[in-house]
């Protein structure tokens, strides 16, 4: 709900998203500000009744509300305030879907690994599986050799601000 550029950064997140594709949005159980956030935009709001559980939760009920025969999804968050629309269509462009790779990960321009994610429709099933606030990482660690890493410019891919200490320091080297 932080704002940037005028509006809240989930709001600018879900917008840029839609230029990839239909977007959904997990969120807590209304009435949450973040409905508000995205009203307006042509994105599915989907709220997750146990959003309390952390991450886990909010990935297995996107990954199982996906369309039947999506291909591919990504895993968008929306803390990562540098993150630019050329950066989500550099990773989609890198999508092969008849090669090896389960897993397109947007990485620094070093190769840190980063955010965001595609995953292909094979994992799928362990995402749905998901629990507690890990996230995906077991489903990417089990899936790490075949991951292609996508270099971001900068450090987009990982600049990633969850306390207010991190928003402090992100606006102090933004003036």
């Amino acid at each position: 709900m932080e704002d940037v550029g005028g509006q809240p950064l989930l709001r600018h997140q879900a917008r840029m998203t839609q230029s990839i594709g239909p977007v959904t949005v997990a969120l807590p159980p209304a009435p949450h500000p973040r409905y508000t956030a995205i009203s307006g935009l042509d994105v599915t709001a989907l709220p997750v009744p146990d959003a309390a559980e952390g991450m886990g939760a909010s990935l297995r009920r996107a990954f199982a509300a996906l369309p039947r025969g999506t291909a591919a999804a990504m895993v968008m968050l929306a803390d990562m305030p540098e993150l630019e629309a050329s950066d989500l269509a550099s990773l989609a462009a890198s999508v092969d879907l008849n090669s090896d790779t389960l897993i397109w990960r947007a990485a620094t321009e070093d190769g840190t690994p980063g955010h965001p994610i595609i995953f292909a429709a094979a994992l799928f099933d362990q995402l749905k599986q998901l629990s507690g606030d890990d996230g995906g990482r077991a489903v990417v660690r089990g899936a790490a050799s075949r991951m292609q890493l996508v270099p971001l410019s900068g450090q987009r891919a990982r600049l990633d601000l969850d306390t207010p200490e991190d928003w402090a320091a992100w606006r102090e080297q933004q003036r």
